[in-house]
């Protein structure tokens, strides 16, 4: 492809592209600028599909090159190593938002890398990464149905803002990320302070504009021609047998209510009629036989909610199932609930420690650390899968992230509540949105952990189905309505507001009406099941765990921090030791104090705070002799802070000898007399005791 630069205007900023310049070997190559933030964008297809699956082969990296802040990346091999779970992130939002767009029928492996290759600390890098995909595979020979864009919508001061700095976002109340082509949204990411559903309405539809717009430019680029690709041609004959007796087998499945009776049902009927129908046609695939007897389950599927207004449990479209919530059953754990809803069930457990046990982060953005994590767990059990634990996977990276931003919100600054919090979201059964459950029991634990919340949080999953004019919106959908509906979203909140929102859409026509409806019946289920978590425990406890350790923190002058670390740290050292404490200090003096024992962290509370305290000339003090000199002794009357007690004023009496009237280690009352022009103190007993 011939090189090409074009420009595109968005917000005030500008977007420069260039193509045909680099990595002329892949399927389609591009490069994306945006103020200083550049990134590189290429895509390649295999040749041949893969023989024998019933899903696209489609795999996305997003990586940060640590020279695009001209850093060399820490750690002992100094290199970019595994993804970081920002990484991550991003790729599944350029996964999410590509993936409704190639063909049912793709099944070449399809790769799309995308690089950072340079971040300015203003123009965040995820916006020109789905761009530059979208761009990447728009040119290239790879079947991509339409070209897509995103952009961020923050709101500062009751504004909206496209794409905002990084220090606009900081100071924002909403942060959405959203994607989509010229006609229809793909993909939706959010978190907010409590913003209404209105509120999110109005700025979904200024996201979709500009992803309009955007998108809209991309049919301007040139492409190759593009792969053909045809839905496969069935054996009619064996087409007809199937459905023959299938179509009523399938009605009949789509009606069990229970998961397992209903996919015992399914499954063993699949294998008979698969091994009646190989015998009678054994130059066809079993994978031919499968692909025609799922494509009518999930037409069945989706007539018994469309059709008959009946959903495969049995439930109305807006009944939740039937939610069960406990806390405190772990004795040890600072906090803990287990919340059932169905199928679904998340054990959820909140551990308290000090602020040495922030999680350190690094990136692009530089080093930073964060104090409240959130981790999910999704083990193969919960589904009845015998499936090894094998590190995070992607998915469970996303869920937890999604709990985390549902919940951050909500949670008391540092300075109310200086403890470092890690929330556990262990899955022990799923069948459909163990994410929203994890916030529910993420909530509950907090509460039952004494963590001084603004508010109970709770998160529902929603579904849609639609057939031209008919549609369904569905509450709470379980894995099969998450299979074979055409968007599913979820929504997080308080009683007041929206914390959260995540959706992935694979239809067009999706109105703001209809979104309206959705969100109002999404409010309608969250304010359902608050009612439930409220019913348990409304507020959060008073007292922390016995087992949770005992902080205390208080604010020096950030000139001090040099005296209460110390020469070599001797003085931080000393207070720890002496009293069985963490002591963690920030550079604006903030001084956290963590410990088993509440009385060795009141005792090391009062040291430092008297380590921030200016010496007073004329004040008397308790002091210890720390060293003997013939002139005199020292001695330490505030923490790391001597002065000299000079022989003259150890008594009214004449001191030959200092040893004989004081010892190291002996405690005296001095007088803070005088503090000399080097700033050298001088102390007496004799003026103390008079």
């Amino acid at each position: 492809m011939e090189y090409l630069k074009k420009e595109i205007e968005v917000a005030g900023k500008k977007f420069e592209i260039e193509i045909g310049k680099v990595a002329k070997q892949a399927s389609g190559a591009c490069t994306v600028r945006v103020g200083d933030t550049m990134i590189f964008a290429a895509v390649v297809a295999s040749k041949d599909p893969k023989e024998g699956i019933d899903f696209m082969p489609l795999t996305v990296d997003f990586r940060e090159k640590m020279y695009s802040v001209g850093r060399i990346p820490g750690g002992f091999f100094k290199r970019e190593a595994k993804p970081r779970d920002a990484e991550i992130l991003v790729s599944r939002i350029i996964d999410r938002s590509i993936r409704p767009l190639f063909p049912e029928y793709w099944r070449n492996d399809t790769q799309v890398a995308v690089w950072a290759l340079s971040y300015d600390g203003q123009n965040s890098a995820d916006i020109p990464a789905v761009l530059g995909a979208s761009i990447a595979l728009t040119i290239s020979e790879i079947p991509f149905a339409k070209p897509i864009s995103s952009a961020r919508i923050g709101r500062v001061g009751g504004k909206l803002i496209v794409n905002p700095t990084v220090e606009e976002l900081a100071a924002s109340d909403l942060e959405l990320l959203v994607s989509g082509t010229k006609d229809a949204l793909t993909m939706v990411e959010a978190g907010s302070k409590e913003v209404s559903e209105s509120e999110m309405l109005e700025a979904l539809n200024l996201a979709k504009e500009t992803v309009s717009a955007i998108s809209a430019f991309q049919d301007t680029l040139p492409k190759k021609t593009k792969i053909a690709i045809d839905p496969p041609k069935y054996n009619e004959a064996l087409k007809a047998d199937i459905e023959a007796e299938a179509v009523s087998k399938a009605q009949q499945g789509v009606t069990i209510k229970e998961k397992e009776e209903r996919e015992k049902f399914w499954s063993d009927y699949k294998k008979d009629i698969k091994a009646r129908l190989i015998e009678k046609y054994p130059e066809e695939a079993p994978a031919t036989i499968s692909a025609i007897l799922e494509d009518i389950y999930y037409k069945k599927a989706r007539e018994l909610v469309l059709d008959k207004k009946v959903r495969t449990d049995g439930r109305s479209f807006e009944e939740i199932r039937p939610i069960t919530c406990e806390t405190g059953l772990l004795p040890r754990a600072h906090g803990s609930s287990l919340f059932t809803r169905g199928q679904t069930q998340a054990l959820a457990t909140v551990t308290l420690g000090s602020a040495g046990d922030k999680q350190i982060m690094d990136g692009m953005v530089g080093e930073y650390k964060e104090r409240f994590m959130l981790h999910y767990n999704f083990p193969g059990f919960s589904t009845g899968e015998a499936k090894g634990d094998r590190g995070t996977s992607r998915r469970e990276i996303g869920h937890g992230n999604l709990a985390r931003r549902a919940l951050f919100p909500v949670l008391p600054s540092e300075e109310e509540f200086g403890y470092t919090i890690r929330i556990v979201s262990d899955i022990l059964e799923s069948n459909g949105s163990s994410s929203m459950a994890s916030v529910c029991g993420g909530s509950l634990a907090l509460f039952d952990a004494g963590v001084p919340v603004k508010a109970a949080v709770a998160g529902v999953a929603m579904g849609l189905i639609k057939e031209g004019e008919k549609y369904a919106i569905l509450t709470d959908i379980m894995g099969m309505e998450d299979h074979l509906g055409d968007m599913d979203f979820k929504v997080t909140g308080t009683r007041k507001g929206i914390t959260a929102l995540q959706m992935d859409i694979k239809i067009s026509g999706l109105t703001t009406e209809l979104m309206s409806q959705a969100l109002e019946q999404a409010k309608r289920g969250r304010l359902f099941i608050l009612d439930k978590m409220s019913a348990l425990i409304d507020l959060p406890k008073t007292t922390l765990s016995d087992y949770a350790p005992k902080m205390a923190t208080t604010q020096i002058p950030p000139k001090k921090i040099g005296e209460l670390i110390g020469p070599g740290g001797k003085n931080i050292k000393k207070i720890q030791e002496e009293n069985a404490v963490d002591i963690d200090i920030d550079d604006n003096g903030l001084v956290s104090i963590t410990g088993a024992d509440i009385v060795g962290v009141n005792k090391a509370l009062e040291l430092v705070k008297m380590i921030a305290v200016e010496p007073e000339v004329g004040k008397i003090y308790n002091a210890r002799i720390v060293k003997i000199m013939a002139f005199g002794a020292f001695a330490e009357f505030l923490p790391g802070k001597e002065g000299l007690i000079h022989v003259s004023q150890i008594s009214d009496s004449h001191v030959k000898n200092v040893e004989d009237v004081l010892k190291e280690g002996q405690e005296v009352k001095v007088k803070l007399t005088e503090i000399d022009k080097q700033g050298r103190l001088n102390l007496s007993i004799k003026a103390a005791i008079r």
